[in-house]
């Protein structure tokens, strides 16, 4: 069928930059070399009325306040906040409006979980579709070696987290709904050890969809992109978590790579291979995760409490399908940025998170399908559709209303 799309079609997009060169130079290297001028890039983007407006209500009465409300329908214009960067009263009440949101979350917690949680301990968040290449695994892993660690070093520096999981599963993909169990099971030791004083808690969400996840967003401290490279196409959960001035854990994956370009290396911590090196090791070999898994202790440790009955009531076989699956992992590299990530959550690193959102909206995405996919002839499109492609250079001339109407957010 994609074969036939590209053939009969006029246009094929990837839906980020790095998307785009892995279709033209592995997936559809063939098509790519026949027709080259048929590909092209439309990186995808996220609605700030939903995601802003709407979702962080105080957030987005502070950006307001501070330069107007042009950036509801024109979100570039909220790079008008770079100039509050380094003010420390507006630090300190963009940093007040995130603990509010974080109580927020925290209620809905205790409400939904049965869990308490303490707003003042870093929300560690990762909520999206549940995929093995997304790796929900991987992360979990990590909170285990976390547990580990403050198990046998009770008196080390640690400042408390939480870490909040969100996802659905496919019906029939047992591999992430074992996932699912094992993070379940993780939480239920941690958060009922009294030993560990509360520095760690592990939330999962159940339910996950917009209207919680509207909160979840806005109380993000920390926001986990961590798919393995080359592997995720662009994500747009990884923009909201921007948008509302959560810091990137990451992987060079997706759009994280145009984030990051946005937002500057130092204000995201990025770790593992490299798409290239990923690719790499699939044509070519040379990965042995036994070698790691023989060679360093503490990997070897977190790996064994899956199948020792550690976090099964001693049920050793309960997680072995996922103990079998662990081909490839980068825990080694994921261990040092996670564990720093609690240096930089500052006013002025988040602050940069938000204003660098604006080149990741839906009106840019909009423009770019309707600008190059009529290749200059809007004759047979919609007004409204003529009105984003003629209005590009100021689209804040196209009424909010009429923005909604086109049905993209």
């Amino acid at each position: 069928m994609a074969h036939l799309a590209i053939a009969a079609g006029y246009s094929v997009n990837g839906v980020a930059r790095l998307h785009t060169e892995i279709l033209k130079n592995q997936e559809l290297k063939d098509f790519y070399e026949m027709m080259p001028e048929k590909f092209n890039n439309k990186t995808n983007g996220i609605t700030q009325r939903r995601f802003l407006l709407h979702g962080n209500p105080l957030l987005a009465d502070w950006v307001t306040a501070h330069v107007g409300d042009d950036w509801i329908t024109d979100l570039p214009k909220i790079n008008k906040l770079k100039i509050y960067a380094d003010d420390e009263k507006a630090q300190q009440e963009f940093m007040n409006i995130k603990y509010q949101n974080k109580v927020r979350l925290a209620k809905y917690i205790l409400e939904h979980n049965g869990v308490q949680v303490d707003p003042r301990s870093i929300f560690d968040v990762q909520v999206k579709r549940l995929h093995e290449y997304k790796r929900q695994l991987l992360n979990i892993l990590h909170v285990m070696y976390l547990y580990n660690e403050l198990k046998e070093h009770p008196d080390m520096n640690f400042y408390p987290r939480t870490f909040i999981f969100g996802a659905k599963a496919a019906a029939g993909y047992r591999n992430a709904k074992l996932t699912i169990k094992l993070i379940n099971a993780v939480a239920d030791v941690i958060n009922n050890d009294a030993g560990i004083n509360g520095k760690i808690k592990v939330v999962f969400i159940e339910n996950y969809r917009v209207s919680n996840a509207e909160m979840i967003f806005a109380a993000a401290d920390v926001s986990e992109q961590i798919s393995t490279a080359s592997k995720e196409a662009s994500g747009t959960g990884n923009m909201k978590f921007m948008l509302n001035g959560a810091l990137t854990i990451g992987t060079m994956d997706g759009a994280n790579v145009e984030i990051v370009e946005e937002v500057g290396e130092e204000n995201a911590f990025i770790f593992g291979l490299s798409s290239d090196e990923v690719i790499r090791y699939e044509n070519y070999g040379g990965y042995s995760p036994m070698d790691i898994f023989n060679n360093d202790p503490d990997i070897r440790k977190v790996l064994m409490q899956l199948i020792n009955g550690t976090y099964s009531r001693n049920d050793t076989e309960l997680f072995r399908t996922l103990y079998n699956s662990l081909s490839g992992i980068d825990m080694e590299e994921f261990v040092y940025p996670s564990g720093q990530s609690g240096i930089k959550l500052e006013a002025i690193t988040t602050g940069k998170n938000v204003l660098s959102e604006s080149e990741l909206s839906t009106i840019e995405a909009i423009c770019e399908y309707f600008g190059k996919m009529n290749a200059g002839d809007i004759s047979q499109t919609s007004h409204l559709e003529k009105g984003w492609i003629e209005n590009k250079d100021n689209r804040s001339a196209i009424s909010y209303q009429d923005a909604f109407a086109l049905n993209y957010d």
